[in-house]
């Protein structure tokens, strides 16, 4: 957390914070009860962080905080304070090119409505990130905290090893 004379405990109503999302910094005064999905998506206009249960249960607020998954809904903004955060808008390319994982998705048809696909992707980014050649079971524990009604997973789990498997070859590439 970074240095400042005012500490975030004297925070009574609202707070001053400063964090980066998708690599821009944004000050903000927020309401300290604010939860960081509606700092998100209200605040910051990056509405592909859904919110579906509000308990944390069904992974749609799902965001990278400091590189790890969290669900958005468990936690206030505040929290956030001198911070790294990543939505889905921030996965895409310069160019808006697709993410290996958004892209695999994409080829093998692992999204159906759509409700639930940011948040697994940002988990499966997480897990990939530390687990690069998962197993299917591995893949599949993985994904049960991500809660879809539409695809049956068998696509998203197909996905997920396209994208896996991908994102191996281009670090091969790199080094």
């Amino acid at each position: 957390m970074r240095e400042r004379d005012d500490d975030l405990s004297q925070c009574v109503e609202e707070c001053e914070i400063a964090v980066t999302v998708n690599g821009n910094r944004h000050e903000h005064t927020v309401p300290v009860r604010l939860l960081l999905s509606d700092f998100l998506r209200h605040e910051l206009h990056l509405t592909g962080t859904h919110v579906g249960c509000e308990q944390g249960v069904c992974g749609c607020c799902t965001v990278l905080f400091n590189g790890e998954a969290v669900r958005a809904c468990l936690m206030f903004a505040v929290q956030a304070d001198g911070m790294a955060i990543t939505t889905i808008e921030g996965m895409a390319g310069v160019n808006s090119e697709l993410h290996p994982i958004q892209q695999a998705f994409r080829e093998k048809h692992g999204l159906q409505c759509g409700f639930c696909t940011p948040g697994i992707i940002m988990s499966v980014h997480a897990m990939l990130h530390e687990h690069p050649d998962p197993t299917e079971e591995e893949i599949r524990h993985e994904l049960s905290g991500n809660l879809c009604r539409c695809t049956g997973y068998q696509n998203i789990v197909e996905a997920v090893k396209l994208a896996a498997e991908r994102l191996r070859l281009q670090h091969m590439e790199v080094e």
